[in-house]
């Protein structure tokens, strides 16, 4: 399991950062794609399509990452 945190929502074009929140910690579904889009489940709880620019990569220990997941998916 991959986690980001979102740092930025500004300059999104055609994209809302509506469902984004600042500071927040959101998982990574797949590895970006050729045009640098990245898939995580935002605050709605569904996975949507992000700009990878928007968010920075977290590292934790696989059994943070595994309770975070779970908090997460509650």
């Amino acid at each position: 399991m991959k986690f980001v945190v979102c740092f930025q929502k500004e300059g999104l074009g055609d994209i809302t950062g509506d469902d984004l929140t600042l500071g927040r910690c959101y998982e990574v579904i797949d590895e970006p794609d050729a045009h640098g889009m990245l898939r995580v489940i935002d605050d709605s709880g569904e996975d949507y399509l992000y700009p990878t620019a928007l968010f920075a990569p977290v590292d934790m220990a696989p059994a943070i990452a595994v309770r975070l997941h779970t908090a997460l998916a509650a």
